[in-house]
C-alpha cells in the first residue's frame, strides 16, 4: 500500500498574526527555533475625525427606515402636484420624506427622452430633484454641480441650546473614517489622506437662524443671499466641538451649502451642537415632544442654476412640508 505524500512546511519560515496592528509578519526561524522577531511596521499616521462616532442604536432604526422607505417607494405615484417645472429639456420634481430617488425616475415615463438623475437626496430628505431629459444636458448640469455653480438652499429643523449667533459659516475637512462613516475633519487636514485611500476634502456651509421655539418668521430667500458675505461670522474647524449647556430649544435654520459634499449640511448642525430631529446618525432626538420622528426633517428648499440650454437664470422653489410650517407656529 502506498503512502501518501504529506506536504511540509519549509521549516525556515513560518507565518505568524499580530493582532495588534492588523498586519501578517514573517518571522525567520534558526536552526535552534528560536524567532528573532522583526520590528512591526509602522502605520500611516491619519488625522483624526473631529465629530462623534455613529451611535450604536443608529444602525437598528436606519436598517428599520430603509425597510420602510423600500416598501413605500414601491407603492409610490407621483402626482401632478409635485411637478415644479418642466421644459423640453428638464423636470424639477418635489420628492417626498421617506423616498428613493430611483423611485420618482421610474414614476416617470418618457418615450422620447431619456432620463438622468441630475443630483440626488438623501432617503429622508425632501424637496427639489433635478431631472434631464438628454445625456447632453446631463452632462452639463452635472458639470454645473461638481464647479458648485448650483446654488441651493435647505430648511432644517433642529434641537440644542439656542444659538448665539444669527449668521455663521462652518469651514472644515470632510471624509470618512476608518469605518466607513461620514466625519468632520480639521480644516488644516485637507487633502491629507484617509484609511480607505481617499482625501479630506474641504467643505463650507451657511447657516442662519430663522425661527426659535415657534419665535420667528419665514421669508423666501432672494438670488442674492447665495452670494459670499465675507464679513460673516466665520468658524473654521480645527477642534472638537464642546457641548454648550442650556435648555434644548428647537431651531429652525436655513443652510446654504457652499460645496456638495456627502452629508455636510447634518455634519456642520451636528458639529454646531444643534442637530437635525430625527437624525439618529448624527446625535438627533429619535424622539421630541411627545412624538416619535422616523425620518431626518431636511428639506431642499431652492435650486438656482443657469438653465443648460438656454441659458437663463433659473430659480426653483419647494414647498415647506407640514414639519417645517407647523414649526413657525408658537
Amino acid at each position: 500500500m502506498r503512502k501518501k505524500n504529506k506536504k511540509r512546511l519549509c521549516p525556515f519560515l513560518m507565518l505568524s498574526f499580530n493582532p495588534k496592528p492588523f498586519v501578517f509578519c514573517a518571522v525567520a526561524m534558526s536552526g535552534s527555533h528560536e524567532a528573532e522577531r522583526k520590528a512591526p511596521i509602522a502605520t500611516e499616521n491619519y488625522p483624526v475625525p473631529l465629530s462623534p462616532p455613529l451611535p450604536l442604536i443608529s444602525k437598528e432604526i436606519e436598517l428599520s427606515r430603509a425597510m420602510t422607505a423600500a416598501s413605500n417607494s414601491s407603492l409610490f405615484s407621483l402626482s401632478p402636484t409635485d411637478i415644479l417645472y418642466q421644459d423640453d429639456h428638464l423636470i424639477a420634481v418635489n420628492k417626498h420624506q421617506g423616498i428613493y430617488c430611483e423611485t420618482l425616475l421610474s414614476c416617470i415615463t418618457s418615450q422620447s427622452h431619456e432620463l438622468h438623475l441630475a443630483n440626488r437626496l438623501d432617503r429622508d430628505t425632501s424637496g427639489i430633484l433635478l431631472i434631464t431629459k438628454s445625456h447632453k444636458v446631463a452632462a452639463k448640469l452635472v458639470k454645473a454641480f461638481t464647479d458648485h455653480k448650483v446654488k441651493k438652499t435647505y430648511i432644517a429643523l433642529c434641537t440644542g441650546p439656542p444659538p448665539n449667533w444669527e449668521r455663521v459659516t462652518v469651514r472644515s475637512g470632510h471624509g470618512r473614517s476608518k469605518f466607513g462613516a461620514w466625519r468632520v475633519y480639521a480644516a488644516s487636514d485637507v487633502g491629507r489622506t484617509l484609511p480607505g485611500g481617499s482625501v479630506v476634502r474641504a467643505t463650507e456651509t451657511s447657516f442662519e437662524v430663522l425661527s426659535i421655539n415657534g419665535k420667528g418668521t419665514f421669508r423666501e430667500v432672494s438670488h442674492s443671499e447665495f452670494i459670499r458675505d465675507e464679513g460673516d461670522n466665520v468658524l473654521v474647524v480645527e477642534e472638537k466641538a464642546v457641548k454648550e449647556d442650556g435648555n434644548e430649544s428647537e431651531i429652525v435654520v436655513r443652510a446654504y451649502p457652499r460645496s456638495g459634499r456627502t452629508h455636510q449640511i447634518r455634519l456642520h448642525c451636528q458639529y454646531l451642537g444643534i442637530s437635525i430631529i430625527g437624525d439618529v446618525k448624527y446625535e438627533g432626538v429619535y424622539e421630541w415632544k411627545g412624538a416619535t420622528h422616523h425620518a431626518h426633517h431636511l428639506h431642499a428648499e431652492t435650486l438656482s442654476f443657469e438653465h443648460p440650454v438656454t441659458g437663463l437664470n433659473v430659480m426653483l422653489r419647494a414647498p415647506l412640508p407640514l414639519w417645517a410650517t407647523q414649526a413657525f407656529q408658537p
